[in-house]
């Protein structure tokens, strides 16, 4: 092993404190995958000399790095999920409902660029992150998905559960379209977020962009 690989030293958790050397690999695993320019090539050895322990030590808590990762992408989805509810709490219509819930997607994403690419950037193999692992970012699709749908109510012709899955999914290709392109070239003279937003769902939901601006909760609150 070279010097590079070698665990630096750490101090031994106390009695009873094993999950934070649990929550300690997670945080790890996380910053890893946000930043490594090929987080695919992510190892249990990364994982473990990040932290400071030896490899054997993370098979407490994890049986593999697929189900590390797993539990990554787990905790992600539900910060996404968690931070798109909170900003449509307060929505006193289903318009702006659908605005804050997709202004929170946006900002997180371009926020949080490292973590958006972990996960909707598509990078790790299969055999290490199967598909199912990505069941619980349905939770926001669906929300979105129902938000636009009411949003769009009497705008349109009514249109089954399976049209309305499609408009949910056509939107979220327009803001997940926007988020990547927005990390991957902000060097563009981009106009302000909230227009784009704004002139996206007003593509999708056939009201006035004027009209969702004012509905888009302030950035940072």
């Amino acid at each position: 092993m070279s010097p590079q690989e070698q665990s630096a030293p750490r101090r031994r958790n106390p009695r009873g404190q094993g999950q934070v050397l649990k929550a300690q690999l997670v945080d790890a695993t996380a910053k890893l995958l946000s930043t490594l320019d090929q987080p695919e090539t992510l190892t249990l050895r990364q994982v473990a000399r990040e932290v400071g322990v030896a490899p054997a030590s993370i098979y407490s808590h994890f049986p593999d790095l697929s189900a590390l990762v797993q539990h990554v992408l787990r905790l992600r989805y539900a910060e996404l999920a968690r931070l798109m509810d909170q900003a449509a709490q307060s929505a006193p219509n289903p318009l702006a409902d659908l605005a804050a819930r997709c202004a929170a997607y946006v900002r997180w994403g371009v926020g949080q660029p490292g973590h958006y690419r972990t996960l909707f950037g598509g990078r790790m193999p299969d055999d290490l992150i199967p598909g199912s692992a990505h069941g619980a970012g349905a939770e926001p699709l669906e929300a979105v998905t129902a938000s636009l749908a009411a949003a769009a109510e009497g705008r349109r012709r009514p249109s089954s559960t399976e049209q309305q899955w499609q408009a949910g999914l056509l939107l979220w290709t327009g803001l997940h379209g926007l988020v990547s392109l927005y990390n991957d070239h902000g060097d563009l003279p981009w106009p302000p977020l909230d227009d784009l937003i704004a002139d996206l769902l007003s593509l999708h939901t056939a009201r006035p962009a004027a009209e969702i601006v004012p509905l888009l909760p302030p950035a940072g609150g």
